[in-house]
């Protein structure tokens, strides 16, 4: 297979220089944004193929992998205390025109997220079966399960190393290469799935097992891969020789900026396993119309967490390189541009409610309430724009513990608390958590643009 990440051009990352300009910024947001973009949406068009490919195999298969998927995403967010930090630190370094600090790093976390890895990797070959007995899943779908979560559990390390190398390529301007390798990733995971799924090109047929070692291979090829990349093409800083002493005060710098970050991201993950518990109280209907929802409005999120990353990146750019006016200047503009896209596409996809959800049932209950919350969305995503953009920027500035603070009292003093008392309370069902969930986006968005307009993240320094 071609894989064309192999041919890297020098990141064109404005490094000197004022972005006072907007076309100087908006060039550089498109630049940036687009790959990051096209990444989101395979990934997730991706995963619906895989989900599909299983489901052709066995209902309980599909079930087995969903439920080996919340442990293995649980460890994910262990493993982004480490790629959130490295992220933010690279980006300021890059700005300052710092390459050797970049490297030592990219190196340091490398080798930290890689221990963690194997640590996760031996816990669930080892505990995988304990660990879903304590989570009650069903006796029919145990086995399946446990053969999923031991497999990719095994090559947890390599994951590990894909969070690393995706955070340190992408905070350094190569978005288009993370692009490609997450693709390629993708595809070789889909085309493995279906060989050994299904047992295609004299393979035998092994199900849930052959779906565990298409995923693990697929990992394991590119996290090699993309390692080689980093220290060969973009930043040739990176070796052992950079750990050597051990440079604790990066590795204190990463964590700092890690850790809240990490904890804010489990805080909304079990604020939502709340909420779906709500919604399930509510019934299978309204369960069901929530994921056909969902997979209308992540193309939403996703120009909305594209633009963040793509602002994150500059933001950081223009601290590390003392610039500070003009990452004020670019976060505003991002802004913008967020807010915008954000009502056209969410705008479009309630317009278009009766026809997006019915690609996926026929259900008039389900289309009505549909065409309600998707009209509701529009003002959620609006919200959420604020949050993704600010807190991004806010985070890339150095100013952590703010959004993270407010992030955990918000998300579960409003939107966990709300989703119950208007969805169930006064009947609202479905509309009444997305009500919830809008006034939580809200708030946390007009106090983070408070924030970044009062300028505290001016006086913090990373580096």
């Amino acid at each position: 297979m071609r894989i064309n990440v192999i041919k890297l051009k020098t990141s064109r990352m404005i490094i000197g220089g004022n972005f006072m300009d907007n076309s100087t910024i908006r060039k550089e947001l498109i630049r940036l944004t687009w790959p990051l973009f096209i990444q989101t949406i395979l990934f997730m068009v991706l995963g619906m193929v895989d989900t599909l490919m299983l489901s052709r195999y066995s209902d309980n298969a599909v079930a087995a992998v969903s439920v080996s998927n919340q442990v293995l995403n649980f460890v994910q967010i262990l493993f982004a205390v480490i790629s959130v930090g490295t992220s933010i630190l690279c980006a300021q370094y890059k700005g300052a025109q710092d390459e050797k600090n970049v490297g030592i790093v990219a190196s340091v976390s490398l080798l930290f997220n890689a221990v963690m890895g194997i640590i996760f990797s031996v816990v669930l070959v080892v505990c995988s079966r304990s660990i879903f007995k304590l989570m009650n899943v069903p006796q029919e779908i145990m086995e399946y399960a446990v053969q999923y979560l031991v497999i990719v559990g095994a090559g947890s390390v390599f994951q590990a190393l894909l969070n690393t190398t995706g955070a340190i390529v992408t905070s350094t301007g190569h978005t288009k290469v993370a692009m490609n390798i997450s693709v390629t990733v993708n595809v070789i995971n889909i085309v493995g799935n279906y060989i050994l799924i299904f047992g295609a090109f004299g393979f035998p047929a092994m199900g849930v097992r052959g779906a565990a070692i298409s995923t693990t291979l697929s990992k394991a090829i590119m996290s090699v891969f993309a390692i080689i990349l980093l220290v060969v093409k973009i930043n040739k800083n990176i070796s052992i020789k950079a750990l050597v002493p051990f440079p604790f005060e990066i590795l204190k710098k990463i964590l700092k900026i890690g850790i809240p970050s990490a904890g804010e991201n489990l805080a909304y993950n079990i604020s939502q396993l709340v909420i779906t518990s709500i919604i399930s109280t509510m019934g299978s209907l309204m369960l069901t119309a929530r994921a056909y929802i969902g997979n209308i409005t992540m193309f939403t999120i996703a120009f909305s967490s594209a633009i963040g990353q793509g602002t994150s990146i500059l933001v950081g750019n223009k601290i590390g390189a003392k610039q500070k006016d003009d990452a004020y200047k670019a976060c505003m503009y991002s802004l913008k541009v967020g807010i915008v896209t954000s009502l056209i596409v969410s705008s479009i996809c309630a317009v278009f409610s009766g026809y997006l959800v019915g690609i996926f049932t026929t259900n008039k209950e389900i289309l009505s309430v549909a065409a309600i919350v998707l009209a509701c969305d529009i003002i959620l995503e609006i919200g959420r724009v604020f949050n993704v953009i600010i807190i991004d920027s806010l985070k890339a500035a150095g100013d952590v513990k703010f959004p993270v603070f407010w992030g955990v009292i918000s998300m579960w003093g409003i939107s966990v608390v709300l989703s119950y008392v208007l969805g169930l309370k006064m009947n609202l069902a479905l509309l009444g958590v997305w009500i919830a969930c809008a006034a939580d986006e809200w708030f946390r968005g007009i106090l983070m643009l408070v924030r970044w307009k009062k300028g505290k993240w001016r006086k913090m320094k990373l580096i």
